[in-house]
């Protein structure tokens, strides 16, 4: 079992910055793979970033160059740095996590396990 709690949205400018972070608490120490998705409403869930079992980042296209995902294992925590934000980027942003699929490609949320409550992120012009 995964338990996930995000923090860090909130209200920026176009052109800002914010950090959203992801505490990740659960029993094994296994490696899993960890990510972050985004979704506005009607929409479906939009792969953001992810960090797969080796280590190896991954990002959406939308994002790329403008987000980096990180992660501290000694706090057990999974961060999104996201810069050169737009009003575009505003969303309910969501941690995941799953045992072995690390994929963003479209429809692919609904493999990933676990997720948190989300952390709203909304940009102004």
């Amino acid at each position: 079992q995964v338990q996930l709690a995000e923090s860090g949205g909130g209200s920026v400018e176009s052109g800002g910055t914010l950090r959203l972070s992801c505490v990740v608490t659960r029993q094994s120490s296994s490696r899993i793979c960890m990510g972050w998705f985004r979704q506005v409403p009607q929409n479906q869930r939009e792969g953001v970033a992810a960090i797969d079992r080796n280590g190896n980042k991954m990002y959406g296209d939308s994002v790329k160059g403008r987000f980096t995902i990180s992660q501290d294992n000694d706090k057990n925590t999974l961060y999104l740095e996201m810069s050169s934000l737009k009003p575009e980027d505003s969303a309910m942003y969501f941690c995941a996590a799953d045992a072995s699929y690390c994929g963003l490609n479209i429809g692919g949320y609904k493999f990933w396990d676990y997720w948190g409550q989300g952390t709203q992120v909304t940009v102004s012009s």
